[in-house]
């Protein structure tokens, strides 16, 4: 339950941090404005506080983890959103990084 419970975490901090900066990055690069630029502060924001519920309780671990839960969350939001299209690589670059997670986050260790 702990494990599905960070897996869940990890998806909405993933969704607040990659659509925020996304969110920034429409206001200032495609010219949409401050209200879409001030939604992506909110949503960073508040990815920063669902990164605080995390179970395990050290800030360097979890920020590693989440890492490649970005990695690979902004690949799939730009298929998404933007119709991005990843090559072999790309794909390949994403599975070793959420790989990387798994044995972070969940490998067992002494309590």
């Amino acid at each position: 339950m702990i494990v599905l419970r960070s897996i869940l975490l990890f998806g909405i901090a993933a969704l607040f941090e990659i659509g925020g900066a996304w969110l920034v990055w429409q206001g200032v690069r495609e010219h949409k404005g401050w209200v879409w630029i001030g939604a992506g502060v909110i949503a960073l924001g508040l990815y920063g506080f669902f990164a605080t519920l995390q179970p395990d309780a050290h800030f360097g671990r979890i920020l590693a983890a989440y890492g490649g839960i970005f990695v690979a969350g902004s690949l799939a939001w730009g298929m998404a959103v933007d119709g991005f299209e990843p090559d072999r690589w790309d794909v390949i670059g994403a599975l070793v990084c959420l790989a990387g997670v798994a044995i972070i986050m969940y490998a067992p260790r002494p309590a």
